[in-house]
């Protein structure tokens, strides 16, 4: 079956330690996902997430102006940050672990992403949807994302590990409909 990323019900998010003593979060106002999900066969899908880095939302404009500078995501240079699977491992009825390259500021470097397959239910338009949640948590410091302000009190202003999280939905897309997309 083939599934078609459906935007209006998924999120990208990210959150860091601020002042070693509390959590900021946000998310990314704009990402795509190409997605290739084999729910009979799971190790065969795979995934690629694009990010518009531009897009951090964090609720505070200065702050979000900040990450878009070349102390953080460069996005004159870099406007975009990917993700893409390499493999798929099956760890649980609905659980298992991407893994891929994720590339931030043109640097590549592995990561694994823990995911749960939430199942998949029809709308009341008779659409197939499949959900599923996950993340993973990142040094920045591996991405060259290493600005930061020494505390008085010891440790930094911005925590170096970032947990990135994401609530995806997918649409099945009728073989028909599949098949006249592709002969375009």
């Amino acid at each position: 079956m083939n599934w078609q990323f459906d935007s209006a019900h998924s999120e990208l998010g990210f959150t860091v330690r601020h002042l070693m003593i509390s959590k900021v979060r946000g998310f990314f106002d704009e990402f795509d996902m190409d997605v290739n999900f084999d729910q009979e066969n799971p190790t065969n899908s795979s995934v690629v997430v694009t990010v518009d880095t531009g897009s951090a939302n964090t609720r505070d404009k200065k702050r979000d102006g900040h990450l878009q500078s070349a102390d953080f995501f460069d996005v004159a240079h870099y406007p975009t940050a990917e993700f893409k699977s390499t493999s798929v491992e099956v760890t649980g009825e609905n659980t298992g672990k991407i893994y891929g390259d994720l590339t931030i500021r043109g640097i590549s470097n592995p990561v694994v992403v823990d995911v749960e397959f939430l199942g998949t239910a029809t709308d009341p338009w008779g659409q197939t949807h499949a959900s599923f949640s996950g993340g993973t948590t990142i040094d920045r410091r591996d991405w060259g994302l290493e600005w930061n302000q020494g505390l008085d009190t010891g440790g930094v202003l911005a925590g170096w590990k970032v947990d990135l999280n994401f609530e995806v939905q997918l649409i099945a897309v009728p073989e028909t409909e599949a098949e006249t997309v592709a002969a375009d």
